[in-house]
């Protein structure tokens, strides 16, 4: 009958402990994506006075652990590959940014600034987008930045 008690004990302890450790996850949970990872692709062009820009293959797979934002060929797809939590903040455009190194934000994107030269504007899935650095990707969507001249 101990032996019994100690393992409703023991096991009472564990319980508790899982409800808590999920429930003290940093953030507010509506922020939250995915609890279990997650392997969303999205299609991202650049375009800088209507050349094509390449975007490399590999990024975010040059050093352990590999970056969960990163690309595999040169074929413009970001894999966003994750295990765990997943947030909001984890899926913004910016991260790939952030992974390969580059500027882009609301005025500029790689070397190139909003202003005499030209303006930045962004497609998402055929439709203007204004959140930029702030979008958060989603599975099949099809990003376009262009850079082109004021007219």
């Amino acid at each position: 009958m101990k032996t019994f008690v100690i393992v409703i004990i023991i096991f009472s302890a564990l319980g508790v402990w899982f409800l808590f450790s999920r429930s003290s996850e940093p953030g507010p949970k509506s922020d939250i994506i995915a609890r279990n990872g997650l392997h969303w692709h999205s299609n991202l062009s650049i375009s800088i006075f209507g050349e094509a820009q390449g975007i490399p293959a590999g990024l975010g797979l040059e050093k352990l652990p590999h970056n969960p934002i990163h690309t595999h060929d040169r074929d413009n797809i970001i894999h966003m590959e994750f295990s765990g939590t997943v947030r909001k903040d984890d899926l913004l455009l910016a991260r790939f940014f952030e992974a390969w190194g580059k500027t882009f934000d609301k005025n500029c994107v790689l070397d190139k600034c909003s202003g005499t030269d030209g303006r930045l504007k962004m497609l998402v899935n055929g439709k203007e987008n204004s959140d930029f650095e702030n979008y958060m990707m989603q599975d099949e969507d099809k990003i376009e930045i262009i850079f082109k001249k004021v007219e």
